[in-house]
């Protein structure tokens, strides 16, 4: 893989990971997600398929946690760089920042192939 997109995938990965990390241990700690009252748009999508957006904290640790490990880890080699491609499927529904960063990471390891 081109050292350029390496380089995307990681800041992909510590931007994203790192964002969903810090919200997920806000809403664990203080009840409520950075930013205004209501989230993002993907709360939305949470609620209509039946969960609390509040109660995602742990989700959002997780998730974070699996971008910021497999970032950092899967460029350096000791894991195929395509395995990033289960946090970005796995984060498709966080609208809208999170869907984008997914979709140019699923973007870049099939063009990376």
């Amino acid at each position: 893989m081109p050292p350029l997109w390496t380089g995307l995938l990681v800041l992909i990965a510590l931007v994203n990971g790192g964002w969903m990390l810090a919200d997920g241990l806000h809403v664990l700690r203080h009840g409520r997600y950075f930013g205004p009252e209501t989230p993002g748009p993907w709360h939305k999508l949470v609620r209509t398929a039946g969960f609390d957006p509040l109660a995602l904290g742990p989700v959002f640790v997780a998730l974070g946690a699996l971008w910021l490990v497999l970032g950092t880890v899967a460029p350096t080699a000791i894991l195929p760089g395509w395995t990033l491609a289960v946090p970005a499927v796995l984060t498709l529904w966080y609208l809208p920042v999170g869907t984008l960063l997914s979709i140019a990471t699923l973007i870049i390891l099939a063009l990376s192939r």
